[in-house]
């Protein structure tokens, strides 16, 4: 982020935030939500402003605003303010309402029903019914990205198994082609922290820029591959994978028949990926990969014997 872009990023917030008739000063705070290369998120009252990657394609991120700001998706994605896409100092910027995210503090109280019904009916929406025909899904895209970046951070001892794992995928999966079977709406980067509640108490999904068409199963394969990992508890899982299968998600088979030659692909992806990032973190930080984070890289080492 440019230091002159948090302060002009507010400004845009307060604006949507307030109308003419508001007293200045504003004293609603202005929290920094996220700051990463890829994207600054601010919250200023009830609105949200984001602003995208450098290099983001505006007809891309466009089509998948419009497909947000879509009636078919309303009970589904949280719709954008606006449809139409504004710039600040070269970087796409929208603006959203805010949501109350998932409670990091209180896993016993994670939406895994809510999520399952929300990417199921994401997954059965057809592609006639949205406004413009969409790219693909970006989810490979940005596992390929996270092992190139674990490339250029130089050598490490966790590497080599991570690098296994992800050369033993098929091409679809390394974003090296396109995937086998029926294409279908996917989020394209699901995890709890895509999840927000309304004020209306209803949870939507966020976070388009990823969203595309493509395999559903990508969007159950991080909970999966953590699953497979030991990291996420079996009647977490299983709550979420029979959620979906009661939405009649076209992911997995909805007859209780093995999941996993679905989803083990996705999965496998999915873990060589955070291994990958979790690797370059730990390199950029001078510091030793923690618990969660060598459980990854033991899982890739399993995945390639």
């Amino acid at each position: 982020m440019t230091t002159t872009l948090l302060p002009a990023l507010t400004s845009t917030a307060k604006a949507a935030a307030h109308d003419a008739t508001h007293p200045r000063p504003c004293t609603c705070p202005t929290p920094v939500l996220a700051d990463r290369p890829d994207a600054t998120v601010i919250r200023h009252g009830g609105i949200v402003a984001k602003a995208h990657a450098p290099g983001t394609p505006p007809t891309d991120l466009t089509a998948r605003l419009e497909t947000a700001a879509h009636p078919t998706l309303a009970t589904t994605l949280l719709p954008p303010l606006h449809a139409t896409l504004t710039e600040l100092q070269g970087r796409p910027i929208t603006l959203w309402p805010y949501g109350t995210p998932v409670d990091r503090d209180d896993p016993d109280a994670a939406p895994w029903e809510a999520a399952a019904a929300l990417l199921a009916r994401l997954h059965a929406v057809p592609a006639s019914a949205l406004p413009h025909p969409l790219p693909a899904m970006r989810g490979p895209i940005k596992a390929a990205r996270a092992v190139a970046r674990l490339h250029a951070a130089g050598p490490h001892p966790a590497a080599p198994p991570v690098l296994r794992a992800w050369a033993a995928l098929p091409p679809w999966a390394r974003a090296e082609g396109p995937p086998p079977g029926s294409r279908h709406l996917c989020h394209g980067d699901f995890h709890l922290g895509q999840l927000v509640r309304t004020e209306e108490g209803h949870w939507r999904l966020i976070d388009v820029d990823d969203l595309g068409t493509g395999d559903p199963a990508w969007d159950l394969a991080r909970p999966a591959a953590w699953f497979a990992c030991g990291l996420l508890a079996p009647d977490e899982w299983t709550r979420f994978l029979d959620a979906y299968r009661r939405a009649d998600g076209a992911a997995v088979p909805s007859d209780g028949t093995d999941p996993w030659p679905a989803l083990d692909v996705p999965a496998r992806a999915l873990t060589a990926q955070t291994a990958a990032l979790a690797i370059t973190k730990a390199v950029a930080a001078d510091r030793p990969l923690d618990e969660i984070e060598q459980a990854l890289v033991d899982a890739c080492d399993r995945m390639s014997e």
